[in-house]
Parts: C-alpha cells; sequence; structure tokens
C-alpha cells in the first residue's frame, strides 16, 4: 500500500512537472499576443475595467495572462507576464517577467487568473527595470479602483506605487498582490530578442520594439489614448 501511494505521488510529481514543461516552453511570442487580448477584453466591457484616469496617468502597464496556481513544482502560484512603459517616443519595446509566490487574496483560490499591474510613479518604474523586486516590500502595492470612473472619489495617487487587477471567470476587480516577487524572464528575452536584453534597456525606449511586440503595444496604446482622451 505504502508503495502504491508512493509510486501515485511520483506520477503526480511527474505530471506537474511536464505540465509546467509546456507552460514554460510556450513562446515569447505567444505571451505578446495573450497579453494584447487580455487587455482588449478587459477595457472593452461595459462599466468595467480600468479607470480611465487610472490607466492614463500609468507609468507602466504589465499582463500576466492564465496565472497558475503551480502546485507541487513551484511551491505556489505562478505566471509569466509582458510589461511596455512611456517613454518620449511611445510605449517601449517590452520586458519579459516572472511573478511567483505571495498573498494573491481569496477570488484566485486555486484557478487560473488574469493579472494586470499598473506601474503609477517613478519609483515603480525603477523597480520594474530592476532585474528583481519584491511587491509590498520593494515596492508598494494595492487593489486597483475598478470602473470607467471609479477613481474620482479614490486616494489612489497616494496609495501604491503598483495598482494590481485580476480577472477570473469573467469576473474583474482590484486584488491585494502582496509578498510576491517579480523577475526577469531571461529566457524569455533571448527567445522574443534573439539575445538578452535588460529591462532597463527596453523599458527606457533603447531599443527599438520589434514587430512582433506590435499586438501588445499597440493594443495599449490605443486604450491609453482613448483614456487620456476622456
Amino acid at each position: 500500500m505504502k508503495k502504491a501511494s508512493l509510486l501515485c505521488f511520483i506520477l503526480g510529481l511527474a505530471v506537474t512537472a511536464m505540465a509546467a514543461d509546456k507552460s514554460e516552453k510556450n513562446t515569447a511570442e505567444e505571451r505578446v499576443q495573450a497579453a494584447a487580448n487580455v487587455l482588449n477584453e478587459i477595457q472593452a466591457a461595459p462599466d468595467k475595467g480600468i479607470p480611465e484616469d487610472v490607466l492614463a496617468s500609468a507609468e507602466c502597464v504589465a499582463v500576466v495572462p492564465s496565472m497558475l496556481k503551480a502546485g507541487f513544482v513551484f511551491g505556489g502560484r505562478y505566471g509569466r507576464g509582458v510589461a511596455s512603459c512611456r517613454t518620449p517616443k511611445g510605449w517601449s519595446a517590452p520586458t519579459f517577467f516572472r511573478i511567483e509566490g505571495g498573498s494573491f487574496g481569496l477570488q484566485i483560490g486555486g484557478e487560473a487568473v488574469d493579472l494586470v499591474m499598473l506601474v503609477m510613479n517613478k519609483a515603480g518604474m525603477k523597480n520594474l527595470m530592476s532585474s528583481k523586486f519584491k511587491l509590498g516590500a520593494d515596492a508598494s502595492v494595492a487593489a486597483g479602483p475598478v470602473g470607467r470612473h471609479a477613481a474620482a472619489d479614490t486616494d489612489w495617487k497616494l496609495r501604491a506605487q503598483v495598482l494590481s487587477y485580476s480577472r477570473t471567470r469573467g469576473v474583474f476587480g482590484g486584488l491585494e498582490l502582496n509578498g510576491a516577487v517579480v523577475t526577469q524572464d531571461k529566457n524569455a528575452t533571448r527567445d522574443f530578442y534573439g539575445h538578452m536584453v535588460l529591462s532597463k534597456t527596453s523599458l527606457q525606449g533603447q531599443i527599438e520594439a520589434p514587430k512582433e511586440a506590435y499586438p501588445f503595444l499597440e493594443t495599449l496604446a490605443k486604450w491609453a489614448k482613448a483614456a487620456a482622451d476622456k
């Protein structure tokens, strides 16, 4: 009986590892398109989504499509995202990152969730440009206000460097996001650019965005402009 239980446990680990490996092999280009889809779907929902004032003020936008509770292999929640920051020439070439661990509030549970993080000031941007930082420690983070005009009665400009949101089963809302560690995804970076590019280099606009980045950057520019024009 003990041997059978041990075998089942080992097989469970193997299946989880195979699933994680498959996730790892999702290309950076696929992630760019998935992030664009998430933004489009969230911002196209009537009277929901990120308030115009908040999106128009954000220095950077980061999206993690289908963040997962990863079980045995990673021992917690795990996601892979893409981010871009404002530059004098427009939105920057993207950087790729991982986010792991932390307390993500009750609404996530064990399900996949789309995660959106808005970096609201230069201090938060500096953290995003580093190779590693911790939300709630290195960068203050708070659940973002929801609804097209919800920002009017909040103190969101003073509350945090990062405002966070989640969507699961079509439900969109602000998300408490503390303790998560964000690191640059070097494998995805090399996959996308063909060589290593530091987050600081891409987010400061020191390189041109390749055409493969356009789905995300054009979507981001469209919704940011729409928010600023309101």
